[in-house]
């Protein structure tokens, strides 16, 4: 592929259906936002120490764990959008109830109830977007998508704090009725959609999860993702409210800062990088944030000092949102647009719950044993340890194209011609390029 190719699948406009679900993860993200300071303080509040306030949010990760092979299934046999809107909706129910908890344990229960809707809508999401996406703007998309998301995470923590003042109950109210809004306006906006609508095309084939595993950059995904799901979507959201509640004396609002600076370092560079990891490669993007992200991290701890704290959490979501949209369009470009990719994106999404349920365990362990300084070395050398296969990670498949093909490099999407080696996977049925069936996509 061409540079003119790549710039041209860069500026492509996109099909309406993709912005709608940019809106979607914003009003979620906005609600998660809200939450996400308050939620370790909530249960502590019913008289628990730091691990089992951590083991709330891994609880959660638990159940998206346990029931990604089923929402894989359910996104077979009933399509994309029905899961995606029974995901949202379900994980709202489970939000007001965790508005009415009385104990401890009821808390636990609601919030794993929750993981199970929270594992529908993201299987389900992320099926869509690969489908949808023009094939040389994956990045570009992924990096729109996480961008919006964590749009909402910068302003919903900024709102959260404040909401806590008036009691640690009132985000999850905000959250539930957030969830039930963005069900509705992706029911309203994607009803009549074909683009959107199930899969029902048997002659497409599914891309197995061992002939995933037989490519090295699937495989690298899938360790950095576990590494992702233990720091950023475990360990940080367990362990800063609690270090700067405890170690630092900070307050409530304090936290929301904390985790807001992370997702403005975040948001500053993930559509940027999306753009260019569509011309440049996968690779040197997803190795620089693993990088980044991982030294900063472990420098967290080494500090009492709030400012410095916020600042090495913010160079920390410059290093997460470098890599974010890169790895994921990793994953894209290894499944292609011709094949389902079922397993391999329930496999991708299970490696980043595995690690959000152990993270918080590990590290609110060793914060209770040991000190916050070792809690926060250990995180950080998790998120250095992928890179290891991200180095060895050999030519063959191209950003933007439908699956491996010969002579192309995994990390050029100019196509410098090279031998074709024998890690690659076999060629799907067709390659349909920017085209989903012979149908030109739909665009805005």
């Amino acid at each position: 592929m061409s540079n003119t190719d790549a710039a041209a699948g860069a500026d492509t406009k996109l099909p309406k259906e993709i912005w709608v679900l940019v809106v979607s993860a914003f009003i979620v993200a906005l609600g998660y936002g809200i939450v996400a300071p308050a939620l370790p303080q909530f249960a502590s509040s019913f008289g628990v120490g730091l691990t089992a306030a951590s083991a709330v949010i891994s609880v959660f990760a638990l159940m998206r764990l346990l029931f990604a092979p089923m929402s894989g299934r359910l996104v077979q046999k009933l399509g994309e959008r029905p899961t995606y809107m029974s995901g949202l909706l379900i994980t709202a129910a489970s939000m007001g109830a965790c508005t009415v908890a009385s104990e401890y344990w009821q808390l636990l229960v609601f919030r794993a109830l929750g993981g199970i809707g929270s594992t529908m809508f993201t299987v389900s999401a992320l099926g869509l977007l690969i489908r949808m996406s023009p094939p040389q703007g994956r990045g570009r998309v992924s990096g729109i998508y996480t961008a919006s998301f964590l749009i909402g995470t910068i302003t919903g923590p900024l709102f959260g704090g404040v909401f806590a003042r008036f009691g640690l109950r009132v985000p999850f109210a905000i959250y539930t009725v957030a969830l039930v809004v963005a069900a509705a306006v992706v029911f309203v906006a994607l009803r009549n959609s074909r683009l959107a609508a199930p899969e029902t095309d048997s002659g497409l084939q599914t891309m197995t999860l061992r002939e995933g595993l037989r490519a090295p950059m699937f495989r690298a995904a899938l360790a950095s993702n576990l590494a992702t799901g233990w720091v950023i979507f475990g360990v940080r959201i367990a362990l800063v409210p609690l270090f700067v509640v405890t170690a630092l004396e900070g307050d409530t609002a304090a936290t929301a800062v904390a985790l807001t600076v992370f997702a403005v370092g975040n948001a500053l560079v993930l559509l940027r990088s999306g753009r260019l990891s569509d011309r440049m490669g996968r690779k040197p993007f997803v190795i620089a944030g693993l990088l980044i992200c991982g030294l900063s991290t472990m420098t967290m701890g080494l500090t009492d000092d709030l400012v410095i704290f916020y600042v090495a959490t913010a160079i920390s979501g410059i290093g997460s949102g470098i890599m974010g949209p890169a790895q994921q369009a990793a994953v894209a470009d290894v499944v292609g647009s011709g094949r389902r990719g079922g397993p391999l994106l329930a496999a991708f999404q299970m490696t980043s719950d595995i690690g959000g349920f152990a993270g918080p365990l590990v590290a609110g362990s060793l914060a209770e044993k040991l000190s916050f300084e070792a809690a926060w070395a250990v995180t950080g050398a998790i998120m250095l340890l992928p890179i290891l296969l991200w180095v060895v990670v050999p030519k063959g498949i191209r950003p933007g194209s439908a699956g491996p093909e010969p002579d192309e490099r995994t990390d050029d999407v100019r196509g410098t011609d090279r031998e074709r080696t024998e890690h690659q996977l076999p060629q799907g049925p067709t390659e349909l390029g920017g085209e989903r069936r012979g149908e030109p996509a739909r665009e805005q």
